[in-house]
């Protein structure tokens, strides 16, 4: 989960966890590139905005490393258009039930389910 608000990040962890999933977190894309490089996970939701290295250069840059170009991406922003290349996009505020639908929809069928 990529997000640089801590609040927002939390109240993801949490929706995730209840719903059993095991939750990463990073503050910025470059972060969550390092995290991405050394542990792989099964799916990427991050914030589109963001300083340091913002979604759309993240995304760009898990799909041109062949190691993790296949992991789905999940982009929830304010702006959900500006969501290139991710497999799924929510604009903020979206409901936790919409957003974990989405997500396990993509951890069940992997990337390419736009």
């Amino acid at each position: 989960m990529v997000d640089d608000e801590p609040d927002l990040r939390f109240m993801l962890r949490r929706i995730f966890a209840r719903a059993g999933h095991e939750v990463t977190e990073a503050g910025n894309g470059a972060a969550a590139l390092a995290s991405v490089r050394t542990s792989a996970p099964d799916l990427v939701v991050t914030d589109m905005m963001m300083p340091v290295l913002g979604g759309v250069d993240l995304i760009r840059a898990l799909r041109a490393d062949p190691a993790t170009a296949a992991i789905p991406v999940l982009a929830v922003s304010g702006d959900a258009h500006l969501a290139v290349d991710a497999d799924a996009a929510l604009a903020k505020p979206c409901q936790s039930a919409e957003l974990l639908e989405v997500a396990e929809g993509l951890l069940r069928e992997g990337r390419g389910t736009k």
